[in-house]
C-alpha cells in the first residue's frame, strides 16, 4: 500500500510539473502571437512591444534549455512574464485603447490575467 501511495505521489508530481510547463508555454506563445498581430501591434508603444519581445524570447529559450525545471522554477518563471507583460496591456488600457474582451482583432487567451 505505501508502494502504491508512493508512486501515485510521484504521478501526481509529473502531472502538476506538465501542467505547469504547458502553462508558461501557452502563456508565452499566446502572447507572442498576440503581439505579433498587426492589429494588437500597432497599438503598442515600439519600447513597450521590444520589452514583451525580449521576455518572450527569453522564456523560450529558459523552456528550451529547462526541460527538467521543477513546478516551483515553471510558475516562477509565468510569474516573470507575466508582470513584464500585463502591466503593459494594461497601460493600452488605461490610454483609452479600444481592446476589450469582445474586440476580434485581439485574442482572448492574451488577455488572461490582466
Amino acid at each position: 500500500m505505501v508502494q502504491e501511495a508512493e508512486r501515485y505521489k510521484a504521478e501526481d508530481e509529473e502531472v502538476k510539473k506538465v501542467e505547469a510547463k504547458n502553462g508558461v508555454e501557452n502563456y508565452t506563445y499566446n502572447m507572442r502571437n498576440t503581439v505579433k498581430d498587426d492589429k494588437f501591434a500597432g497599438k503598442l508603444d515600439p519600447t513597450d512591444k521590444q520589452k514583451i519581445e525580449k521576455a518572450i524570447e527569453e522564456t523560450i529559450g529558459w523552456l528550451d534549455a529547462d526541460q527538467l525545471a521543477e513546478v516551483d522554477e515553471f510558475e516562477d518563471k509565468l510569474k516573470e512574464l507575466e508582470g513584464i507583460c500585463n502591466p503593459i496591456i494594461a497601460k493600452m488600457y488605461q490610454q483609452g485603447h479600444s481592446i476589450k474582451n469582445n474586440d476580434p482583432s485581439i485574442p482572448a487567451s492574451s488577455l488572461r490575467r490582466i
